[in-house]
């Protein structure tokens, strides 16, 4: 009987590792540091929600998680991708931010001792935004996918910057505005010159300017952000990159669609014609078709009000 439920047991753990290799690649940054690359899909149950990248920092005193995934089977996901890469313990998940994946799965790790730290103003947009993010994913993930997820806020909270010493390593995090989502923040690595820049940058697949971001400021933060000069930019989603082609995929597009709605309201066109601006530029993004005529409309509103 013994035998039985260990090999139950050990069946179960081997599974769940498959399915985070078959998930989220990892990609080994330098001595230490991963990035775990999720599809560019939507969330389904599948990826239970994880169509985001996260980060691996591991350190003397244990390991540095960017993000906790979007819900307690997807934080097992995550969990099982860093064992496959250490033995140590998390101790410590950044949120970068207020969306689903960055916070939802941060239950599992409180139960296995971590502490959680996020900005202030992410805090209070999960806390705002929790239910219809969860509505939400209820649809995509399904009930079997949200099952066990706990909605579990931050130990601490910071406003604009933190710096976490963790053995060898320094950590520094900051919010430098609204950018995708209010509580947006970028995670750096001085000694590494790597940055986890959450959901300020995007790379390979389109942005989305949503009803919770806002385009001006989010232009802003990404400055900030480029001010560090990193040598490779771990975007929310998409693959690790250079911080010029960053530049082009996030911050260029900003700069674009600002500019060209801009220019569109100076004509005198009303939100009926939006989808008369040409964004072909950007058409080598994943899920361009999808989500251009939504962010031109929504710069459009935002613009109204400035």
């Amino acid at each position: 009987m013994l035998k039985a439920i260990v090999l139950f047991f050990v069946g179960v753990i081997c599974s769940t590792s498959l399915h985070a290799e078959q998930v989220l690649r990892t990609e080994k940054l330098t001595h230490n540091v991963y990035a775990l690359i999720g599809p560019l899909t939507n969330r389904n149950p599948e990826n239970l929600g994880n169509n985001a990248n996260f980060g691996v920092i591991v350190t003397d005193d244990g390991v540095v998680l960017v993000d906790s995934g979007a819900t307690d089977k997807g934080a097992r996901m995550i969990h099982a991708a860093i064992q496959n890469i250490t033995d140590k313990p998390v101790k410590w998940v950044i949120n970068s931010g207020g969306q689903d994946h960055r916070w939802m799965g941060n239950g599992y790790f409180k139960e296995l001792g971590a502490t959680i730290i996020a900005s202030e103003k992410a805090v209070a947009d999960q806390k705002a935004r929790r239910d219809s993010q969860l509505d939400r994913l209820w649809s995509l993930v399904g009930e079997k996918g949200l099952e066990g997820t706990s909605y579990i806020f931050a130990d601490e909270l910071f406003s604009k910057q933190k710096t976490l010493k963790v053995g060898n390593t320094r950590i520094e995090i900051y919010h430098a505005g609204h950018a995708h989502t209010p509580g947006d923040s970028y995670i750096w690595l001085p000694q590494h010159r790597i940055m986890f820049s959450g959901d300020i940058v995007y790379t390979d697949r389109l942005l989305g300017v949503g009803s919770m971001s806002a385009h001006k400021s989010w232009i802003a933060a990404f400055e900030a952000m480029a001010a560090k000069q990193p040598e490779v930019v771990v975007g929310g989603h998409g693959n690790p990159a250079s911080l010029s082609k960053a530049k082009a995929d996030t911050y260029d597009y900003l700069v674009f669609l600002r500019e060209a709605v801009l220019e569109f309201l100076d004509q005198g066109n009303s939100l009926e014609d939006i989808g008369k601006i040409d964004q072909s530029r950007f058409s080598y993004l994943e899920n361009f078709g999808s989500l251009k005529g939504r962010n031109a409309q929504r710069v459009y509103e935002e613009l109204e009000w400035e």
